[in-house]
């Protein structure tokens, strides 16, 4: 049996795929990650980061998109250990 594990897209590895379980913050953080199709129950791929506090490149819904820490830092992710 696998142990699930609930944290924030920012400290989830490099090729590493889980599902959007929540996403801390107010209804424009919601609604701007909706838009780019970053949502509940989505499954996402973290595919690279940028140095210290730069962007965070993920794949959602087939296309790769590029977030800023600070809106990726909102993210929380579910991934199996």
């Amino acid at each position: 049996m696998f142990a699930k594990e609930v944290i924030a897209l920012t400290r989830m590895d490099t090729g590493e795929t889980g599902i959007v379980v929540n996403i801390l913050g107010g209804r424009g953080v919601f609604r701007r990650l909706e838009a780019i199709g970053i949502r509940i129950g989505k499954k996402i791929t973290k595919k690279s980061r940028g140095l210290l506090w730069g962007p965070i490149t993920v794949q959602a819904a087939g296309t790769q998109i590029g977030i800023g820490y600070g809106m990726a830092s909102k993210v929380m992710i579910e991934v199996e250990k």
